[in-house]
């Protein structure tokens, strides 16, 4: 285990590296969140009352805690250097030697979030205080520790998802098109682009039966009191449960891709 946490280590050096690259798409990413934030304002002006079960206030809090969780949870470009390293025959290394590559990647993998944090902290904190009277604490000690247990949850579960989709570089020259596609349908149905609430409930009692809302709406929904008590529980269980078996695909698509895998020269 002393050598991933070494990944980890060299991980944060190698991505603090380039905390300019870092703090500009942060600055950036701000720009859609504005408008998105802009838009809900204008739509609650003309309608009045609660939207879905959301206030106005509520309903900004959601996108505050979705670009917090967003931060700390995304794969960013993980899924592209996973299959690059197949293409170009990069893994060839990992078969020789005791080390894992999905632990290897995973060490990467939060590596990576722990540097955007660091260096997205700043921007993050300043944007949600211009609108801090929005942003409220959990609602309850037992929302905020569900909450931080969730938080590990998704980063997990997102990356063993796109983990088990760069193994597709095995068969295929170009994975982008099918990471491109799972990108939109869980910017949908994650929660990520408008809270599930405002579906129609059989869509939205049908998107639970996938793991894409367990990778964002479940989170914010236990920090916001949305779900709590039986819900909880049951929730963090299957979770937990969409974890394991993201973890046992991303396992089984590494054996039968390896399989196949063939590298040539030196």
């Amino acid at each position: 285990m002393k050598k991933y946490w070494h990944v980890v280590g060299i991980g944060i050096q190698n991505n603090l590296t380039y905390r300019v690259n870092y703090l500009t798409r942060t600055l950036f990413s701000f720009i859609p969140l504005f408008a998105m934030l802009s838009l809900w304002r204008t739509i609650y002006a003309g309608q009045g009352g609660a939207i879905s079960g959301y206030t106005m206030a509520q309903m900004i809090s959601y996108y505050l805690l979705v670009a917090v969780v967003d931060v700390l949870t995304a794969v960013n470009e993980d899924d592209w250097q996973i299959a690059a390293d197949i293409r170009e025959g990069n893994i060839s290394q990992f078969l020789l030697k005791p080390v894992d590559y999905l632990w290897f990647r995973l060490g990467l993998f939060f590596s990576g979030r722990i540097a955007f944090m660091a260096v997205a902290l700043v921007p993050l904190t300043v944007f949600i205080a211009c609108f801090g009277h929005y942003f409220v604490l959990p609602v309850n000690g037992t929302a905020c520790l569900a909450f931080l247990v969730s938080l590990v949850l998704t980063a997990l579960l997102q990356f063993f998802i796109s983990y088990a989709m760069a193994m597709l570089a095995f068969w295929v020259l170009e994975v982008s098109t099918f990471i491109f596609i799972l990108f939109a349908f869980e910017y949908i149905a994650s929660g990520h682009m408008f809270p599930l609430d405002v579906l129609p409930p059989m869509l939205k009692h049908a998107l639970f039966f996938t793991p894409f809302p367990y990778q964002m709406y479940f989170p914010v929904s236990i920090y916001m009191g949305k779900i709590a008590g039986a819900d909880l529980w049951q929730g963090l269980f299957i979770q937990a449960g969409w974890v394991l078996l993201a973890y046992a695909f991303a396992r089984f698509m590494w054996n039968r891709g390896v399989r196949h895998y063939g590298a040539f020269g030196g």
